[in-house]
Protein backbone atom coordinates (compact mmCIF):
# COMPACT_ATOMS: atom_id res chain seq x y z
CA UNK A 1 0.00 0.00 0.00
CA UNK A 2 1.22 3.46 -0.82
CA UNK A 3 2.49 5.69 1.95
CA UNK A 4 1.13 8.76 0.16
CA UNK A 5 -1.18 10.72 2.44
CA UNK A 6 -2.57 13.29 0.02
CA UNK A 7 -6.27 12.76 -0.61
CA UNK A 8 -7.24 14.37 -3.92
CA UNK A 9 -10.97 13.94 -3.36
CA UNK A 10 -12.94 12.63 -0.43
CA UNK A 11 -15.05 9.59 -1.33
CA UNK A 12 -18.27 11.33 -0.37
CA UNK A 13 -17.52 14.65 -2.08
CA UNK A 14 -18.92 15.76 -5.40
CA UNK A 15 -16.76 18.37 -7.06
CA UNK A 16 -17.67 20.85 -9.74
CA UNK A 17 -17.92 19.10 -13.10
CA UNK A 18 -17.13 20.18 -16.63
CA UNK A 19 -20.53 18.97 -17.86
CA UNK A 20 -22.09 22.15 -16.46
CA UNK A 21 -24.55 20.31 -14.29
CA UNK A 22 -25.36 22.27 -11.13
CA UNK A 23 -23.41 20.82 -8.20
CA UNK A 24 -26.50 20.28 -6.04
CA UNK A 25 -28.12 18.31 -8.85
CA UNK A 26 -24.90 16.43 -9.51
CA UNK A 27 -24.73 15.41 -5.85
CA UNK A 28 -28.21 13.88 -6.01
CA UNK A 29 -27.45 12.06 -9.25
CA UNK A 30 -24.07 10.77 -8.07
CA UNK A 31 -25.77 9.45 -4.93
CA UNK A 32 -28.31 7.59 -7.09
CA UNK A 33 -25.58 6.33 -9.42
CA UNK A 34 -23.60 4.98 -6.48
CA UNK A 35 -26.69 3.09 -5.29
CA UNK A 36 -27.10 1.61 -8.78
CA UNK A 37 -23.39 0.77 -8.87
CA UNK A 38 -23.56 -0.96 -5.48
CA UNK A 39 -26.68 -2.89 -6.53
CA UNK A 40 -24.93 -3.95 -9.73
CA UNK A 41 -22.00 -5.42 -7.85
CA UNK A 42 -24.20 -7.32 -5.41
CA UNK A 43 -26.02 -8.84 -8.39
CA UNK A 44 -22.71 -9.45 -10.19
CA UNK A 45 -21.32 -11.43 -7.25
CA UNK A 46 -24.49 -13.47 -6.87
CA UNK A 47 -24.54 -14.33 -10.58
CA UNK A 48 -20.83 -15.16 -10.47
CA UNK A 49 -21.44 -17.48 -7.51
CA UNK A 50 -24.24 -19.22 -9.41
CA UNK A 51 -21.99 -19.54 -12.46
CA UNK A 52 -19.43 -21.34 -10.28
CA UNK A 53 -21.81 -23.70 -8.47
CA UNK A 54 -24.51 -24.56 -11.03
CA UNK A 55 -24.81 -28.33 -11.55
CA UNK A 56 -27.01 -30.84 -13.28
CA UNK A 57 -27.93 -32.00 -16.76
CA UNK A 58 -28.31 -28.38 -17.96
CA UNK A 59 -24.95 -27.35 -16.48
CA UNK A 60 -23.21 -26.07 -19.60
CA UNK A 61 -25.94 -23.84 -21.08
CA UNK A 62 -26.77 -22.46 -17.61
CA UNK A 63 -23.08 -21.91 -16.82
CA UNK A 64 -22.68 -19.99 -20.09
CA UNK A 65 -25.94 -18.05 -19.60
CA UNK A 66 -24.87 -16.93 -16.13
CA UNK A 67 -21.47 -15.85 -17.47
CA UNK A 68 -23.17 -13.70 -20.10
CA UNK A 69 -25.52 -12.25 -17.47
CA UNK A 70 -22.76 -11.25 -15.03
CA UNK A 71 -20.72 -9.80 -17.89
CA UNK A 72 -23.70 -7.60 -18.84
CA UNK A 73 -24.01 -6.43 -15.23
CA UNK A 74 -20.30 -5.66 -15.01
CA UNK A 75 -20.37 -3.69 -18.27
CA UNK A 76 -23.27 -1.62 -16.96
CA UNK A 77 -21.52 -1.07 -13.63
CA UNK A 78 -18.44 0.26 -15.39
CA UNK A 79 -20.55 2.74 -17.36
CA UNK A 80 -22.34 3.86 -14.18
CA UNK A 81 -19.04 4.36 -12.33
CA UNK A 82 -17.57 6.39 -15.17
CA UNK A 83 -20.67 8.59 -15.28
CA UNK A 84 -20.49 9.23 -11.52
CA UNK A 85 -16.87 10.30 -11.94
CA UNK A 86 -17.72 12.54 -14.92
CA UNK A 87 -20.29 14.32 -12.76
CA UNK A 88 -17.60 15.09 -10.17
CA UNK A 89 -18.26 12.19 -7.83
CA UNK A 90 -16.31 9.20 -6.63
CA UNK A 91 -17.75 5.81 -7.61
CA UNK A 92 -18.35 3.54 -4.63
CA UNK A 93 -15.75 0.84 -5.12
CA UNK A 94 -14.95 -1.06 -1.93
CA UNK A 95 -16.93 -4.24 -1.24
CA UNK A 96 -17.90 -3.13 2.28
CA UNK A 97 -19.17 0.23 1.07
CA UNK A 98 -20.93 -1.37 -1.89
CA UNK A 99 -22.73 -3.75 0.45
CA UNK A 100 -23.72 -0.83 2.70
CA UNK A 101 -24.94 1.30 -0.23
CA UNK A 102 -26.87 -1.44 -1.98
CA UNK A 103 -30.63 -1.67 -1.66
CA UNK A 104 -30.51 -5.36 -2.60
CA UNK A 105 -29.13 -8.19 -0.51
CA UNK A 106 -26.79 -11.02 -1.52
CA UNK A 107 -28.44 -14.40 -0.92
CA UNK A 108 -25.49 -15.68 1.15
CA UNK A 109 -22.80 -18.26 0.70
CA UNK A 110 -25.00 -21.37 0.74
CA UNK A 111 -25.61 -23.27 -2.48
CA UNK A 112 -29.21 -23.78 -3.54
CA UNK A 113 -30.92 -25.80 -6.23
CA UNK A 114 -30.91 -24.15 -9.67
CA UNK A 115 -34.57 -23.11 -9.51
CA UNK A 116 -34.08 -21.37 -6.14
CA UNK A 117 -30.92 -19.65 -7.35
CA UNK A 118 -32.68 -18.37 -10.46
CA UNK A 119 -35.70 -17.23 -8.44
CA UNK A 120 -33.35 -15.30 -6.14
CA UNK A 121 -31.66 -13.77 -9.18
CA UNK A 122 -34.95 -12.80 -10.80
CA UNK A 123 -36.12 -11.19 -7.55
CA UNK A 124 -32.92 -9.14 -7.36
CA UNK A 125 -33.23 -8.15 -11.01
CA UNK A 126 -36.76 -6.91 -10.30
CA UNK A 127 -35.61 -4.82 -7.35
CA UNK A 128 -32.74 -3.33 -9.36
CA UNK A 129 -35.01 -2.60 -12.32
CA UNK A 130 -37.39 -0.67 -10.04
CA UNK A 131 -34.50 1.23 -8.48
CA UNK A 132 -33.01 2.06 -11.87
CA UNK A 133 -36.36 3.41 -13.09
CA UNK A 134 -36.37 5.73 -10.07
CA UNK A 135 -32.84 6.91 -10.86
CA UNK A 136 -33.82 7.55 -14.48
CA UNK A 137 -36.79 9.61 -13.32
CA UNK A 138 -34.55 11.56 -10.93
CA UNK A 139 -32.01 12.31 -13.65
CA UNK A 140 -34.77 13.39 -16.05
CA UNK A 141 -36.37 15.62 -13.42
CA UNK A 142 -33.02 17.26 -12.66
CA UNK A 143 -32.33 17.91 -16.34
CA UNK A 144 -29.50 15.37 -16.66
CA UNK A 145 -30.82 13.74 -19.80
CA UNK A 146 -27.50 12.09 -20.63
CA UNK A 147 -27.42 10.15 -17.35
CA UNK A 148 -31.06 9.19 -17.86
CA UNK A 149 -30.24 7.90 -21.35
CA UNK A 150 -27.19 5.97 -20.12
CA UNK A 151 -29.31 4.31 -17.43
CA UNK A 152 -32.08 3.55 -19.94
CA UNK A 153 -29.61 1.64 -22.10
CA UNK A 154 -28.43 -0.36 -19.09
CA UNK A 155 -32.05 -0.93 -18.06
CA UNK A 156 -32.88 -2.48 -21.45
CA UNK A 157 -30.15 -5.09 -20.95
CA UNK A 158 -31.21 -5.75 -17.35
CA UNK A 159 -34.81 -6.28 -18.43
CA UNK A 160 -33.79 -8.59 -21.28
CA UNK A 161 -31.67 -10.71 -18.95
CA UNK A 162 -34.42 -10.78 -16.30
CA UNK A 163 -36.83 -11.98 -18.97
CA UNK A 164 -34.42 -14.82 -19.83
CA UNK A 165 -34.35 -15.85 -16.15
CA UNK A 166 -38.15 -15.80 -16.26
CA UNK A 167 -38.09 -18.17 -19.25
CA UNK A 168 -35.76 -20.59 -17.46
CA UNK A 169 -38.16 -20.67 -14.52
CA UNK A 170 -41.21 -21.65 -16.59
CA UNK A 171 -42.68 -25.10 -15.97
CA UNK A 172 -43.02 -25.97 -19.65
CA UNK A 173 -40.50 -28.51 -20.94
CA UNK A 174 -39.86 -30.78 -23.92
CA UNK A 175 -38.64 -33.51 -21.57
CA UNK A 176 -41.18 -36.30 -21.36
CA UNK A 177 -42.26 -37.28 -17.86
CA UNK A 178 -41.15 -40.87 -18.42
CA UNK A 179 -37.67 -39.64 -19.27
CA UNK A 180 -37.26 -38.27 -15.74
CA UNK A 181 -37.93 -41.64 -14.04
Amino acid sequence: MSTQKTVRQSADAVEENELRLDQEKAEQIVDALNTELANSYVLYHQLKKHHWVVEGAEFLPLHEFLEEAYEHVEEGADIIAERAQALGGVPVSGPTNQERRATVEFEGEDVYDVRTMFQNDLEMYGDIIESMRGSIELADNLGDYATAEILREILVTLEEDAHHFEHYLEDDTLVLEEATK
